[in-house]
């Protein structure tokens, strides 16, 4: 019975993260008007300094992106990024990540 409880405790915790993260990948299309000229409209750096977002997981562009809004993540191009992060929702980052994950690298 104890067993039962973890895994429905922990299947919950998934299930909620994955909602978090689902976005509209549409929607996102016409939110990342920024980013092009770093991350390009198909996913791919426009130079090598920057990353490749097509294809990289939802979950893991919601977290870095909301990292960088919250003031959570520093180094690397967190000067860069975070101040592109500061007005953004919730849903932009779903959505806008939802679209770069859709994208094949």
């Amino acid at each position: 019975m104890k067993s039962l409880l973890v895994a429905a405790l922990l299947g919950g915790a998934f299930l909620a993260m994955d909602a978090q993260a689902a976005g509209d990948p549409e929607a996102g299309e016409g939110k990342i008007g920024t980013c092009v000229a770093c991350h390009g409209k198909d996913g791919m750096g426009t130079a090598p300094i920057y990353p490749n977002l097509a294809g990289q997981s939802a979950e893991y562009l919601v977290s870095a992106m909301k990292a960088y809004r919250d003031g959570q993540r520093g180094g690397g191009m967190s000067a860069i990024m975070a101040p592109q992060a500061q007005g953004l929702s919730d849903e932009d980052i779903a959505d806008m990540s939802a679209y770069y994950a859709n994208l094949e690298p």
